[in-house]
């Protein structure tokens, strides 16, 4: 880990892991990117910048030099308007009305530690000696602005964090209509650009395709990251695999709308870019006052996309998420949505938590339907109080019954969201997002608190650490099912209402850090209709989240496959759910759905009070199964080894930090006559150590199981699985 500036050569030379990104200030003001790649020495990395003359449809700002433009200049922090004709990194409306803008260098600064970014989530250090960062300060004096860029390298990750706040250092007021937070000029375009993708119950499927000339872009627009994109974006070179070639990848520590993408100029070189959704954004800036945008992280792998997910996988689980589960085992837990949805009182849940627990689970979990008149999802969100009809006494009362059984007790809130049929939206109608004279959107039959007001963030607040005190609960599933319309607060003034969004989020992250910081001793799950904001933004307050509604086992393979790419298996809740499948109408097999699900933070979401003999030993067999291989599987190095998304087989693979034990679970979809004979190649361990098939007395060396493969036997019926642990020998 190193950050070293060169004044004769006005270079920065960042030094991550096995990384190395270099910069350059050329013609003395302009911030270039030269390098981002495999660690080397940078002897001469400063002369290394082509040059070449272009047609003055290309303008040369120095008419001595006409080989310099800025129209090709790979740059950090690129602006428009003063001859780049490519995208901006930012873009600000002065007070007589123009946007142009041109920052140059003016100084920079090499700190130990990593600052923390003021109001969003960000990845942390936890001593000044694991991390060092560089803040370079460029000026525009005629505009009367500033930016500080901020560049971040670790002793533990080859990961580099980047953010960009920008300053008001003038007089008069100046709105930003663009504030990204990385950008990225890359010298070819030969890459393919990989991203996630899907909807409601199909999340983050796998994206893969060549670069064409031209933008290509993905974004939300939804005030959330949501279930369309996922707010990640890599190039790859067209020979990458899991295992080799060359990976960029960038990921936003953000929840709201957002934008990543990559554009291929008439030069053939690629600017790669994330950061905050210009899209119906602007942001007014006082004088003296500034705007920070989120944070992005960047990774370069030369190992594939495996080699950058357990970048990603080892940054966020250590780094990004905080508490006291943060290394913690995670408890199996049963859930009663699935098996009641709102048709519960306390006897019927009482009999399932008894079920629970004669099978060895450790937590229960009451959904949706405790509170106000909520007997469906058309009322009461906003009215959180105890239906002591359906729980006679209250979620303390009920709690303790539960303690009793052996189990802990946990409970789902939608803190963000009023139904129009409740005392809080009667009482307060201009709490929700609005417009004035336009209607109100529903979706769900409920609206969205403006959490950009103080006011209503107070309230929620108070009402949540009411409840959250009042029983015995040790962890809480935060969920928000729908996204914004009508983008607009009743409190904010009309010359900040495309601030509104962005507002809600820096509220909704208050809030957030305010509840979990109050509550050190509960266990938050994310949520948002399954997987439409799993993104590190949440992952900084909540350390899981719920992967998806979709419960399939099989719909589930390309579900986590995909969300393995960017984000660790500790973050992701999966649970064995009833048959037929509650959304496909799927009959796969327990043994099925247990492997699945066993490969995430553990559960059920089914009346355990109903099975059948056999069902009853088979889940039994898993929480005892589960507990002992859990620690691997949540705090494990993570493999991918068959994709769902190239054929009719999926496996994955678990590996201990010092290599000594590994889970793998392979799945084949459908069944195939007369079938050819197969071996499961593993990956990630010591060759030179010798590894016990669990259950059995086989013994067989690591370079065997990685080089030769695994044996696998025949399978009958579709949707078939099969799990294989082995312990050092």
């Amino acid at each position: 880990m190193a950050i070293r500036y060169d004044e004769s050569t006005r270079t920065f030379h960042l030094q991550s892991g096995n990384v190395s990104y270099v910069m350059q200030i050329v013609k003395g003001d302009y911030l270039a990117h030269l390098y981002w790649g495999r660690q080397i020495r940078g002897r001469a990395i400063d002369d290394m910048m082509p040059k070449a003359y272009r047609p003055s449809f290309n303008p040369n700002p120095f008419p001595e030099d006409e080989t310099f433009s800025l129209d090709t200049l790979p740059q950090e922090l690129p602006g428009y308007g003063t001859s780049d004709y490519r995208s901006p990194a930012y873009q600000v409306r002065l007070a007589n009305g123009t946007t142009i803008a041109e920052f140059k260098v003016t100084g920079h600064r090499i700190m130990a530690d990593k600052p923390a970014l003021e109001g969003l989530p960000a990845v942390y250090a936890e001593s000044g000696d694991e991390a060092e960062t560089l803040e370079i300060e460029l000026e525009d004096a005629a505009a009367g602005m500033k930016l500080i860029a901020s560049y971040t390298v670790f002793r533990d990750s080859d990961a580099i964090t980047r953010s960009v706040r920008i300053v008001n250092a003038g007089s008069e007021p100046v709105r930003v209509l663009r504030l990204l937070s990385a950008s990225v000029d890359l010298p070819h375009s030969r890459f393919d650009a990989v991203h996630l993708w899907g909807t409601w119950a199909r999340e983050r499927h796998i994206a893969r395709r060549a670069l064409m000339p031209g933008v290509q872009a993905i974004e939300s627009r939804r005030g959330a990251s949501g279930h369309q994109h996922n707010p990640f974006f890599a190039l790859v070179s067209p020979d990458a695999t899991e295992d080799h070639g060359d990976v960029y990848a960038m990921n936003l520590v953000y929840s709201g709308s957002f934008l990543a993408q990559a554009e291929v100029d008439q030069f053939a070189s690629t600017r790669l870019a994330i950061g905050l959704n210009p899209f119906d954004f602007e942001w007014l800036l006082e004088a003296g006052q500034s705007l920070q945008s989120p944070e992005a992280v960047l990774v370069y792998s030369p190992e594939g996309l495996g080699g950058m997910s357990r970048m990603f996988h080892k940054l966020y689980r250590t780094r990004l998420c905080r508490g006291s589960f943060r290394d913690k085992e995670r408890p199996i837990l049963i859930n009663n949505w699935e098996a009641t949805y709102f048709d519960f009182d306390s006897e019927k849940i009482m009999k399932i938590a008894r079920a629970a627990k004669e099978l060895g689970l450790e937590l229960f979990v009451l959904d949706d339907g405790w509170f106000g008149k909520r007997n469906d999802d058309k009322r009461s969100l906003g009215d959180w109080f105890v239906n002591e009809e359906k729980l006679p006494g209250g979620l303390d009362g009920l709690a303790k019954r539960v303690n009793e059984q052996g189990l802990s007790f946990g409970l789902w809130v939608e803190p963000e969201m009023v139904s129009p049929d409740s005392d809080l939206y009667r009482a307060h109608p201009d709490w929700c997002l609005h417009v004035p004279d336009h209607r109100r959107t529903l979706a769900r039959t409920q609206l969205i608190l403006d959490f950009s007001r103080q006011d209503v963030r107070d309230y929620i607040a108070g009402r949540l650490t009411a409840i959250l005190s009042s029983a015995p609960i040790s962890y809480v599933k935060w969920d928000m099912n729908r996204n914004m319309t009508e983008i607009g607060s009743a409190q904010l003034p009309p010359e900040r209402q495309r601030e509104t969004a962005h507002r809600y989020m820096l509220g909704l992250y208050e809030v957030l850090e305010k509840i979990t910081s109050a509550f050190p001793h509960i266990l938050f799950e994310s949520c948002s209709g399954g997987g439409g904001r799993f993104d590190a933004g949440m992952l900084y307050y909540m350390p899981q989240t719920w992967t998806s509604d979709d419960t399939d086992a099989i719909e589930r393979l390309k579900i986590q496959y995909g969300t393995s790419l960017v984000y660790p298996i500790s973050s992701m809740g999966s649970h064995v759910s009833a048959v037929p499948n509650h959304q496909v109408h799927r009959m796969t097999s327990l043994a099925t759905r247990g492997h699945v699900a066993m490969s995430g933070n553990f559960g059920y979401e089914l009346d355990l009070s109903k099975l059948a003999d056999d069902e009853r030993a088979e889940i039994a067999r898993q929480v005892e199964e589960y507990k002992e291989i859990r620690g691997l599987v949540q705090q494990g190095d993570f493999y991918r080894l068959l994709s769902p998304f190239e054929g009719n087989e999926t496996a994955w693979q678990f590996v201990s930090a010092d290599k000594s034990e590994a889970y793998a679970i392979y799945v084949r979809t459908l069944a195939i006559p007369n079938g050819p004979l197969a071996r499961l190649r593993l990956k990630g361990l010591d060759p030179n150590k010798n590894y016990k098939l669990y259950g059995t007395d086989r013994i067989y060396g690591g370079d065997e199981l990685m080089y030769a493969g695994l044996p696998l036997p025949m399978l009958q019926g579709d949707f078939s699985s099969l799990a294989f642990r082995f312990v050092e020998a």
